[in-house]
């Protein structure tokens, strides 16, 4: 499959570069070098071994291309790393490489190393996206927009408001994200370091203090939840992303005309119509977030592995794993962008709220009705002068202040305010206030 081509444009490119296969041999290098250390320290590998099996090694080629033709005979990627690692060492090396680990070891170890400066990558890009919306917020929380419910218009809110709930859908999914845990795995051929006692937890403590992770309870070779945590805390990253970028493609559209992407030069332009400025970075991020959930569901179905080694299920769990990293990761590129350059035009957001005359302020008006022509009625006679307005283009207010029911009986005032859209705004501006100070305390 052209991957350069249907994948690959949805990713993060630094991300990509980061991960390639080199990145995992090294990554699967860095394991095998800090255990024979940790080894060594504990007195089971002789002093300087390991020393000496890192200058042997960090000097050494390993050929990707062999590692990549071995994994169809051994089932995955550490056998035939093992194997080359092996054949690169002195002889009075060999026996200490690898001791005490199994394949599972090197492979979920190296996986958390890959990730761990992905996760810090996706920090920095939240905290980015925080910040632009945080800006967005402050200068649209007073901007009136109409507010729509099953895609219809509804009632009046604010654009600070919407931008409010799109933060706090990402920070949320940013706190859920850093808190999950990349453990080491360690725990040998099936799970309780056979063959040396008490120095394997020993071993697997010392091993994720050495590689920056952290440390589990016990090894996880068919206890898959710190693998299930991470998908679907990215998964909670790319809802929230899709989130944004559903209701930014909604609003550009040209007779809703609300928001624009930011605009640079070829972005957004058509093969056949040269006229059009399409919603690309949203149709990257919702491309980006689909293809996550869809790795999220197989990373889910694959949690329960069988007895000590899962056969097919864990090996199900890495593709998706590194990819779902990589989506995010690119889908947050574009939000970030998106937010910092997001071109809102409140005048369109105006002339929205007065796009059926005004009847979007029927539930107001009939609640200032009701007191004096009942509550069955008010709805009535403004639905009826919504309906009016709407079919004779005239403005709400002028319908409603000649209707027979409403003509001097209520406060001309008073009718005014109830069809103002900035004075039926509910707890809008207080949610900002208060999402910004819950966005700013961490």
């Amino acid at each position: 499959m052209p991957a350069i081509f249907t994948q690959h444009p949805f990713m993060s490119q630094p991300a990509l570069n980061a991960c390639d296969e080199h990145a995992m041999v090294n990554a699967m290098l860095a394991f095998e070098l800090a255990l024979a250390e940790v080894q060594e320290t504990s007195g089971a590998v002789p002093a300087g071994v390991s020393q000496q099996m890192r200058h042997q090694l960090e000097n050494a080629t390993f050929s990707v291309a062999t590692i990549a033709d071995g994994i169809a005979s051994g089932g995955n990627v550490a056998i035939p790393f093992v194997k080359q690692g092996r054949a690169l060492l002195a002889d009075d090396l060999k026996r200490y490489w690898h001791q005490g680990a199994t394949s599972q070891d090197v492979v979920d170890s190296a996986l958390m190393l890959l990730l761990k400066p992905r996760l810090a990558a996706l920090d920095d890009l939240l905290l980015r996206c925080r910040a632009a919306a945080l800006a967005l917020m402050s200068a649209h929380g007073d901007t009136v927009m109409v507010g729509r419910t099953l895609m219809q218009q509804a009632l009046p809110i604010t654009f600070g408001v919407k931008v409010a709930h799109w933060a706090i859908g990402l920070e949320q999914s940013r706190r859920r994200l850093m808190d999950v845990a990349l453990p080491v795995q360690f725990g040998g051929a099936v799970g309780v370091h056979s063959g040396w006692g008490h120095l394997g937890l020993d071993w697997m403590d010392a091993l994720a203090e050495r590689l920056g992770l952290s440390a589990p309870v016990l090894p996880w070779h068919t206890d898959r939840y710190p693998i299930h945590a991470l998908s679907t805390a990215l998964d909670a990253v790319a809802g929230a992303a899709e989130k944004i970028a559903l209701d930014v493609s909604l609003l550009t559209q040209t007779e809703v005309g609300e928001v624009a992407e930011p605009s640079a030069p070829g972005m957004g332009e058509s093969s056949s119509m040269p006229h059009k400025r399409n919603p690309v970075r949203s149709a990257l991020i919702k491309g980006a977030a689909r293809l996550v959930h869809g790795h999220t569901s197989v990373v889910m179905s694959a949690a329960a592995q069988p007895l000590e080694r899962g056969l097919g299920e864990w090996h199900a769990e890495w593709a998706p794993l590194i990819e779902s990293a990589l989506l995010v990761e690119g889908a947050l590129e574009q939000v970030a962008v998106l937010l910092e350059g997001l071109d809102v035009n409140a005048e369109n957001m105006a002339r929205n709220l007065t796009a059926t005359g005004g009847g979007i302020m029927a539930e107001p008006v009939a609640r200032l009705l009701a007191p004096t022509l009942g509550t069955e009625k008010a709805k009535a006679v403004s639905a009826d002068a919504a309906e009016t307005a709407r079919r004779e283009a005239r403005a709400y207010a002028d319908v409603l202040s000649s209707h027979p029911d409403v003509k001097d009986v209520i406060d001309a005032d008073a009718l005014r305010d109830a069809c103002d859209p900035a004075l039926y705004l509910g707890s809008s501006k207080e949610q900002v206030k208060r999402a910004r100070a819950w966005l700013m305390s961490d």
